[in-house]
Order: C-alpha cells, then structure tokens, then sequence
C-alpha cells in the first residue's frame, strides 16, 4: 500500500520502555481450532439503493473439536451495517449469535470434519465497500478493505493470520463492467437488465486484499507475463492515459518473478477506483486512485511498490499487525530495487536519502520503534517506521550481507512463506541460515529500538596517519553497525569500512599524503543522523 494524507496523519506516541517479545500478537481475538479453507460471496447489487444483499457460503475445517468460532461482520445500526437473515451449518439452521460487529457460531461438528456455513444478510456498508461516483460521475463499487473493513460488507475472519481461498459471483446492473479477486469463469445476463459474474483466486489470501470493481471500465490486455494476463481497469473518459501510465507493468510483474519467486495469483489487474489510499495491494487486483492516471507515467514508482506487495504482504503474509513492515518495509524497499535496475544506484541512493528524512522527521514526534506492539488499532501500523525505516532496515541487511547472500535469503525466504504467515523472527531465521551470521543483534537494534544512530564525526591527517573519529550522541541505546568512509585522493575515492561498537570510536588509516577529502556513507548504506 501506498498512501497519501492518511499516512501525515498518523501519530503514535509511544515511548516503548522495555523491549516486547518477537512473538507477541495484536488484540485480535483469534479463532481456536476452526480455519477458513474458502470464501464463497454472493453480492447482489443495484443502482435504486446503496443496500447490497449478501450470501457468503464459508468452509470451515476444524483442527479440534470446538465450542464457538467468530466470524466479523459489522451488525445494522441506524442507517449503516448489515442485518443478519439467517445462518446455516451444512444447509441446516445453526445456532448462534450476534453483536455489533461479530458473529458467534455454535457449530454441532466433531474435529477435524468440514463444514460450509452460511451467512445471509443485507444492508449497506458505511465502510469497505465503496458505494460513490467515480470524478466523472459514474456510479461505482469499489472493495476497499484495508486493514480490517471487510467486515463492513463481507462476514469473514479479518484479520491476516486466516487466508483462505475466494470467489465472488456479483449480481450487478448489466450496463457495468465487473473485476474482481481472481480470474473471471463466468459471466452470463440473467434478465431484467442484470448480470452475473463470477471471479475464482485459489489462491490463499487475507480478507484485507480482496476487492471488487463495478462501474463503467474501459479495458486492455496489457500483456501476458508466462501464462499471466496483465491488464488496465480505467474509466472510458480517460482509457487513454490509464493505458499508458498501466503499460510498464509487465516489466515490474517480470522483474520480481525473476529475482524474488513465482507469482501466486490468478491474473494482474490494474485498476483505477475511487478509495482514499494512493494504491492498495489487492491481490491480483490491484486499486490506484482516479486522481493518478494522467498519462504522464508518474506512477512508476507506485506501481513497483503495490507489485513488489504481490509477494511481500500478499502472499507472505505477517502473522500480526505489528510486524507489518513485513508487508510495507519490504514493498518500499523492493519498489527501489525495481527502480535501481532501470535507472540505476544513484536512483537507489536519492530515494533512501529521501526515506530517511522521512525517518527522522517522524521520529522527532514519534519516538517508537518499527515493531511496536502497543499500537491496537491497525491503521496506526502504517507509519514511516513499518514504510521508510523497515525498508532501511533491508538496505543496510544487504549492505551486511551482500547482494549474492542477500538474494538468496530473500527467495529462500518468500519460497519458504509462499502463501503463508510469518513474524519477523521467521525472515531473521532464514537470513541467518543462508548467511551464517547471528543477525539477532542486527534485528534487535533496528526492530525494536527506537531511533538510529545519531553522528557527530571529524577527520584529521598527521604524518602519513588519518584519524577519523566516530561519536554516538543519540541517548536511548549504543547502535552497533559497518561504516563506510570515502576517501578522496587526486579526485578519486576510495572505499574504507569500519565497525563502529561504541559510543566513541577511533579509525586510522595510513597515508602517505593528506585526503583531499573524506565522506561519510557516501553509498548511503547506513541509516543515521549527522549531528
């Protein structure tokens, strides 16, 4: 996910005084014993109400035998939620019960039986799925349920740790055109001026990228990638812009299969919407604003960031909501891997130079670590900690390991998590089998530390030796990491690293005659503050 104003928002003012454990969760209360397998949702659509009527059919196979699981659906209040009509086991009456905002079924079925449970509602969504106009006033539906508003207009386990398999068969006006998550097997007119269509991802996703487009679409094949389609979604009214600035995504979509792994989903579409993010990640179905697509191709950058999501978030998914730079460090930094291979390394340096402006500035107001698991509400995970800072954290990783090792990790890493859950400590496992190096301090300092070193540094040259002295002025903790210095003679540099392990440190070097200059990180590979 890439966002706008939202992300200015955020402020989180948590001081963290003691470091929590790796594993420690978010809130959510977790279902124990029973998994969703698969999402089947029915949605009917119409252009007299803003209501939807909903028909979910959800397998569930249980682990051991259960008394109740929970299901998350926002419950009717006023003009906005759902209304619940009726709940099967199996196309029999189940017992159960509601509040505002969950379902809690009492399921009559022994452990390790399967059961589809069925969920029939209406109502209309204040949040979730987004009921408007697009900027040309077409009327439009658009899914839009990151972190946790599927539950507006979806009953469903929202939260990551449960991803399943899904399908949508949307009943909707047949003037408009449909996408959804997944590939289209069907779509056929039922009378009365309505249609039906089906979309299929089997494919195991979490209900935060799920999605649906209705509205008016112009659309293009923009290529196959293997036997991926990619393709543009845009309104008619600007089809030609939205199929230009859509076209370099088949090199993105290339570029990560090759050097991350093969790609998990169905299809790749590109779809213009109306939703508040800049883009959303949605699997195999990806949302950018209406606002964007200018025909200018400005959105490179975005684009390679929401693809990259495809792996990193999507189908490697983080078990927690307070490990998300999983999704988002891992996103913001293989967006510059993408761009570093087109335009090359000063690309790589301006962005992280970027990056980490926006990294101190937020630390000023926020002093927290990436990992901060006294955040309860998920939206406030999105910050330039889990963005700009985790995806610092993956430069100077690979700046420790080197590029080879550091590849390597990170296809071991996604192949290993392919379709499934992971915390931080699981990636921190893998680096360090594939490197043979104990990262655990590395993750540590950089996870769950506040700040980054904060550097006051002076060089002097006396008779053949030159002494650069190192001083760590930040007061919360003593940061250890590699340091680069570049050393420029005759205007040519030449590279010299050191460890830096205490507050104070002293380097030398021997020279026969006095630097023209020296500079600090001049490859930008260390995450710090020059005081």
């Amino acid at each position: 996910m890439k966002i706008t104003t939202f992300l200015m928002a955020l402020s989180i003012f948590a001081l963290g005084c003691s470091r929590p454990s790796a594993r420690a969760q978010d809130v959510y209360k977790r279902n124990d014993g029973a998994d969703v397998q698969h999402y089947l949702f029915n949605i009917s659509l119409n252009d007299n109400t803003n209501e939807i009527i909903g028909e979910a059919e959800i397998s569930i196979e249980f682990k051991k035998d259960v008394e109740t699981f929970n299901l998350d659906l926002i419950g009717k209040s006023g003009l906005y939620g759902m209304e619940i009509l009726e709940v099967l086991e199996n196309d029999e009456n189940v017992s159960y019960t509601s509040d505002k905002n969950k379902i809690k079924i009492y399921p009559s079925l022994n452990a390790t039986l399967k059961g589809i449970y069925t969920i029939k509602y209406r109502g209309i969504p204040e949040q979730g799925l987004v009921i408007d106009s697009t900027k040309y006033g077409q009327r439009s539906f658009f899914g839009d349920n990151w972190p946790n508003l599927a539950r507006h207009w979806l009953p469903c386990v929202d939260h990551p740790y449960d991803k399943a398999s899904v399908e949508f068969r949307i009943t909707a006006p047949a003037h408009y055109d449909v996408v959804a998550t997944g590939i289209k097997k069907e779509e056929r007119n039922l009378g009365n001026g309505y249609k039906l269509t089906n979309y299929y991802e089997p494919a195991p996703v979490a209900t935060k990228v799920i999605t649906m487009g209705v509205t008016k679409f112009a659309y293009q094949e923009l290529g196959t990638v293997g036997d991926i389609k990619v393709s543009a979604w845009v309104y008619p009214e600007n089809s030609r812009e939205g199929f230009v600035d859509f076209q370099e995504a088949t090199k993105i979509l290339t570029y990560f299969i090759d050097e991350v792994g093969p790609y998990s989903y169905a299809k790749l579409a590109n779809m213009q919407v109306k939703t508040a993010w800049g883009g959303l990640e949605n699997a195999g179905t990806i949302s950018y604003t209406e606002k964007l697509i200018t025909g200018k191709k400005e959105i490179q950058g975005l684009m390679a960031h929401e693809i990259a999501h495809q792996w990193f978030g999507n189908s490697a998914t983080e078990n927690s909501w307070n490990h998300v730079w999983l999704s988002e460090g891992f996103a913001t930094y293989f967006a510059i891997l993408y761009q570093e291979s087109v335009d090359g390394n000063e690309k790589r340096k301006k962005e992280l130079i970027q990056d980490r402006k926006e990294v101190i500035e937020y630390y000023l107001e926020n002093p927290s670590p990436i990992i901060d698991n006294s955040i309860k509400d998920p939206k406030k995970v999105l910050n330039r900690n889990s963005y700009q800072k985790g995806g610092w954290l993956l430069n100077m990783l690979r700046h420790q390991l080197g590029d080879e090792v550091f590849w390597k990790g990170i296809r071991i890493y996604y192949q290993t998590y392919k379709d499934a859950n992971v915390m931080s400590e699981d990636f921190r496992k893998v680096m360090e089998q594939v490197s043979g190096q104990d990262l655990k301090e590395f993750f540590d300092q950089w996870l769950y530390e506040r700040g980054y070193p904060e550097l006051k540094w002076s060089w002097k040259y006396n008779k053949g030796s030159l002494t650069i002295s190192v001083k760590q002025k930040q007061k919360q903790h003593t940061f250890n990491f590699p340091l680069e210095f570049g050393i420029v003679e005759g205007g040519v540099m030449k590279m010299e690293s050191f460890y830096v392990d205490k507050k104070s440190n002293t380097f030398t070097v021997n020279l026969n005659e006095k630097p023209d200059d020296v500079k600090i990180d001049p490859e930008i590979w260390l995450l710090f503050e020059e005081k």
